[in-house]
């Protein structure tokens, strides 16, 4: 499973008055993350002005190993220290690959369950909307001034299906069998 790709997601909270500050050291440690191999992609969801003061940003690799490489190389930890003055709590970050989000909870947020578990319950999600789902949407997509296009269905339904599998089924669903899934 080397090749599924794998992100990151750091959290760090900023004291008050430090963001341009941490702003300045953010353009300072993306171009060296960005120069890492198998470096995919790099997002920052910056805090709400005079609201919060959580920086949450989110690191993609082509591979583990590459993530890993970068999370635990000198560059990184070097820079780290360097920003520690303007953190209000400690470098919080947890990594994953390939679907793991969707099983992630509260309180097993670095150890998603075995791979055979997360297949049997995203299958066991996935079947059911996947079957009903297009009985759906198809007769809403015949009213609309839209062309008939299998593509235009595939692409609607699959859209449906996914937004309703990570914010709606896979959060009540994994807490429903947690006691199975992270035994």
């Amino acid at each position: 499973m080397e090749n599924q790709g794998a992100s990151v997601v750091i959290s760090h909270h900023i004291l008050d008055g430090k963001n341009q500050e941490y702003e300045e050291w953010l353009s300072e440690i993306a171009p060296i993350c960005k120069s890492y191999p198998g470096h995919i992609d790099w997002q920052i969801i910056r805090p709400i002005p005079n609201l919060t003061f959580i920086y949450t940003v989110i690191i993609r690799f082509n591979t583990i190993q590459n993530l890993k490489n970068w999370m635990e190389s000198q560059d990184r930890e070097r820079l780290i220290k360097k920003a520690k003055p303007l953190f209000a709590k400690d470098d919080h970050y947890y990594i994953n690959s390939g679907l793991d989000f969707l099983f992630v909870s509260e309180s097993e947020k670095y150890k998603p369950p075995v791979r055979w578990k997360q297949y049997l319950v995203t299958w066991s999600a996935i079947f059911p909307l996947a079957f009903g789902i297009p009985l759906i949407i198809i007769p809403i997509l015949r009213m609309l001034p839209i062309p008939q296009y299998h593509v235009i269905d595939a692409l609607v339904v699959s859209g449906v299906i996914v937004w309703l599998m990570v914010y709606l089924v896979m959060p009540h669903y994994t807490k429903l069998i947690k006691k199975w899934l992270y035994n």
